[in-house]
């Protein structure tokens, strides 16, 4: 089993924001977790990166259990397991390039990291990773010189730079309009099944879900409350998810997901 969630739970005071979540992966795959804000999808990304302690339960991947590591284990975990936020988190004065190598950080010397030194390979393979995505000839440029959509390849850049063997996105297009968001959802997609990475990205909309995810988590009030393929997201999983004074457009009220391809959740 190569991820195994067991009895996860957050709680902040006496409310749960992540409710005794479980469940199991066994191969490399891209998971999106949906569910209204506030749901828990969040919280849960953060412990698995172990920004944030749980308050209980087990995350296991390959054997061990990840919320027990401290100290160096602690960071090379979080080396293993990058994380890519809605609001990019770059260094905006910095230049791209620069900001790409930060994904180094917890393996390079503390002298290193005060002086801003890189080594001409990583400085290499930095530069492939923007080609990859498309945007190497934005290196020189200030990170906020650069498009939305172009900062949030940026961060995916910096994430690989960590050679992660599973990328955390918490809403990465929330921010970004349509045609950024296909963009980078596109590359996404495209390092799960190039590199045989685990992706698991919180999205806020069915039709994303479906269209790149191999398999979706439903949350509602911290717990996971539905968990299939995007083919068994029907509209009654959705309203399991969202709620039932969730709405949908008409073109989502039949429960084929072939109508659901089209549709963004709204809430009522």
């Amino acid at each position: 089993m190569l991820l195994r969630v067991e009895n996860v739970t957050k709680m902040f005071g006496q409310k749960a924001a992540v409710d005794n979540a479980t469940f199991n992966v066994e191969k490399s795959a891209m998971i999106g977790i949906i569910g209204r804000s506030g749901a828990g999808k969040s919280t849960f990304l953060r412990m698995m990166n172990r920004l944030t302690d749980a308050s209980s339960g087990e995350i296991k991947f390959d054997g061990h259990n990840i919320l027990d590591l401290k100290g160096g284990d602690k960071r090379a975990w979080q080396s293993d397991c990058a994380m890519i936020f809605q609001q990019f988190n770059l260094v905006p004065r910095m230049d791209v390039v620069s900001n790409v190598l930060h994904g180094t950080l917890n393996r390079r010397s503390t002298l290193a990291t005060m002086f801003n030194l890189f080594p001409q390979d990583d400085i290499h393979r930095a530069i492939d990773i923007l080609d990859r995505l498309g945007i190497a000839e934005q290196a020189p440029k200030r990170a906020e010189a650069l498009s939305g959509g172009q900062q949030q390849r940026v961060a995916i850049a910096r994430a690989l730079m960590q050679d992660p063997k599973i990328i955390l996105a918490d809403e990465p297009i929330a921010s970004l309009d349509p045609m950024n968001a296909q963009v980078v959802m596109d590359a996404l997609r495209r390092i799960h099944e190039e590199d045989g990475r685990m992706v698991i990205a919180n999205l806020h909309t069915l039709d994303t879900a479906r269209r790149y995810c191999d398999r979706v988590i439903g949350m509602r009030d911290g717990r996971i409350v539905f968990d299939g393929t995007p083919d068994q997201l029907t509209t009654g999983a959705a309203r399991d998810i969202y709620g039932a004074d969730a709405s949908f457009s008409e073109e989502a009220t039949s429960t084929s997901i072939e109508t659901l391809d089209t549709a963004e959740y709204v809430t009522a």
